[in-house]
């Protein structure tokens, strides 16, 4: 086994603290990756929050980061030591099944191993995540970090950036299309640049008036306040593809609403049961979809054009150190638009 240091949850409490980590030996298709910049995401605070402490199940949250190879097992010959490199929130799969061959390994049947919280395909060991110094990793689960891009502002891109990427991608948007953003927080910000450099006319849906500056400043044609009820009758059926990236439940309606013709919301942002009236879905053959993570096809593309186009995370660098004040701000979205932890003090 290999030792690394790292932010782990101790006990029942949702607080982190600096541990000592075991990391396997490397197999023969495995990469060893010097964790420099780890993004922290919602999902990190739901698990810690939903962290239940019983011995043998360690929790050490991150599925979004970036790094350096430093070491390769005999079978790896597409990275070196010395290599950039990102990893996501999805680290292994069965590889067999249709959604496996297919390249959408996020939708695997027997469902993909985590990048922390997850079973082992070999092992059965819990996967512990990139809050830490090192990672190992199957090579088939490492993305060449493109040139140009910032590993700390591209870290974000492995989970929020692939999240908003999909739907984005799947559903056609390009030059022509008229898309809306609702929610601009971390999968939100990088939705609207996103859509932006796709040659979509982009408009921001915020409760924040306080973010429009922001939302042009990303690029953003247009910005509409969700609690002005003469701004949201305005814009209905004004949107093909509507990118909902709200976390939190929320009535749909509204949203629908707004929807052109044969159009689509796409739920990304709230987990969680939803309730529609149908004719919200009826009156303009409006569709409702959702999306999670992406295969790596997609996710190799994704990193591709935000190096095309220079798409980064808007980040706050933070030293890992602070992770538990992170943790705290994010609960209370005090961060524009996501944390990143610099993991170099760790060493």
């Amino acid at each position: 086994m290999r030792t690394t240091t790292g932010w782990q949850a101790e006990g029942a409490t949702a607080i982190l603290r600096r541990a000592l980590l075991q990391r396997r030996d490397l197999r023969p298709d495995d990469l060893a990756v010097q964790i420099d910049y780890c993004g922290v995401c919602h999902s990190d605070m739901h698990a810690l929050r939903d962290h239940d402490g019983k011995a043998g199940h360690p929790l050490v949250p991150g599925h979004e980061f970036t790094g350096v190879v430093t070491e390769t097992g005999p079978e790896v010959t597409r990275f070196s030591a010395g290599d950039r490199v990102a990893v996501g929130n999805i680290i292994d799969s069965c590889g067999q099944c249709a959604m496996c061959r297919a390249g959408q390994e996020n939708f695997c049947h027997a469902f993909p191993t985590l990048t922390y919280g997850g079973s082992d395909r070999q092992d059965g060991s819990t996967t512990l995540g990139g809050y830490s110094r090192e990672y190992v990793v199957r090579d088939q689960f490492v993305y060449p970090l493109p040139d140009g891009l910032d590993p700390a502002g591209a870290a974000p891109l492995l989970c929020a950036g692939i999240t908003v990427w999909e739907p984005l991608h799947t559903l056609g948007v390009g030059p022509g299309s008229r898309v809306a953003v609702a929610g601009m927080g971390g999968l939100g910000h990088l939705a609207v640049k996103m859509a932006v450099a796709l040659g979509a006319t982009t408009s921001v849906i915020s409760r924040s008036p306080d973010k429009a500056d922001d939302a042009r400043r990303f690029g953003a044609h247009g910005f509409i306040v969700s609690t002005d009820p003469e701004q949201m009758a305005k814009a209905r059926d004004g949107f093909d593809v509507v990118i909902d990236t709200i976390s939190t439940p929320h009535d749909l309606g509204p949203y629908l609403r707004l929807v052109a013709m044969d159009g689509t919301l796409s739920h990304l942002g709230h987990l969680g049961s939803v309730t529609v009236e149908t004719m919200d879905l009826l009156v303009g053959r409006k569709k409702l979809s959702s999306a999670g993570s992406g295969g790596r096809p997609a996710t190799a593309a994704m990193l591709e054009f935000c190096a095309d186009k220079g798409i980064t995370a808007e980040i706050e660098l933070l030293p890992s150190a602070r992770v538990n004040e992170a943790l705290d701000r994010l609960r209370r979205n005090d961060v524009r638009y996501r944390f990143v932890l610099d993991m170099s003090d760790l060493d």
